[in-house]
């Protein structure tokens, strides 16, 4: 039987620092073949990103463990680890109250780089397989794009009188159920704290990616909700998690997610949930 090689030659090499997986340079491959490959058709970043996965015979995941200490190719950029990124990506979250209130142009750009690198390496490209190992348990919050500012902010008395504490997530996978806790203290009032809690279920919609559905929210104490009573459904609407949600990265410590809204989350794993 005759085989037949293709090589790239030099000038269809591309530097290896690119923000997407290196994927084939379209005009340095046959007709032929770019009818039977992935990036002959017109995809989502994510959808290319896991169909270059499905279509490789070196997965990513082969390269990446769940502890991050696996050296990286050129893919890695300036980082030789996964730890490594993962490290300056916490430091990077020091310091900005998960970003609620907004941070400088140049710190978002410094984080969503980060972010970005760690997709490059997700080491569970198909996380909705693996709920129950992966995403079942405790979450902590640490950073995402939601924000409160101007006259949301003002209206929901986050500027002199109450002030937002940690949030939490608890995912139930055997139930198809997550639990947002977004915890609250008000100043003023005498050890008076308490949380917004939003309960949803969720439903599998691709390898990568959950729909979600609202089912309750509460505010407890109610001195808390009398507080936030006049402006409530402003504060649900900026933490209602309906819609769809995309996996974008998982492993033992780690998840990060992105949704339909066009918001980032990052959250660690964490023995401890407040309900």
């Amino acid at each position: 039987m005759a085989i037949t090689l293709f090589f790239r030659p030099p000038h269809c090499i591309k530097p290896m620092r690119n923000k997407e997986p290196l994927l084939p340079n379209k005009q340095c491959i046959s007709d032929s073949t770019m009818r039977h490959h992935p990036c002959s058709h017109s995809y989502s970043f994510w959808e290319r990103a896991s169909l270059f996965s499905a279509t490789t015979s070196t997965s990513i995941h082969a390269l990446v463990s769940d502890s991050g200490d696996r050296e990286l190719d050129d893919r890695g950029g300036d980082y030789a680890t996964v730890d490594e990124i993962k490290q300056t990506l916490y430091g990077a979250l020091r310091g900005i109250d998960r970003g609620v209130f907004g941070v400088t142009s140049k710190k978002k750009s410094e984080i969503e780089a980060l972010v970005e690198q760690l997709e490059r390496w997700n080491p569970t490209p198909q996380p909705t397989d693996h709920l129950l190992d992966k995403v079942d348990g405790n979450w902590k919050l640490l950073y995402s794009t939601i924000t409160i500012l101007g006259s949301k902010r003002t209206k929901l008395g986050l500027r002199d009188v109450i002030s937002i504490g940690d949030s939490f997530q608890i995912i139930d996978v055997q139930k198809g159920k997550a639990i947002n806790v977004i915890e609250f203290n008000a100043k003023g009032f005498k050890l008076l704290t308490g949380q917004l809690t939003i309960e949803a279920s969720y439903t599998v919609a691709t390898k990568t990616r959950v729909d979600i559905k609202l089912e309750k929210s509460t505010v407890t104490p109610e001195q808390l909700m009398n507080l936030f009573q006049k402006n409530y459904d402003l504060l649900l609407a900026i933490f209602n998690p309906e819609g769809w949600l995309e996996i974008t990265y998982v492993d033992d410590s780690l998840r990060i997610g992105r949704d339909d809204k066009g918001n980032i989350f990052v959250l660690e794993r964490t023995e401890h949930a407040k309900i």
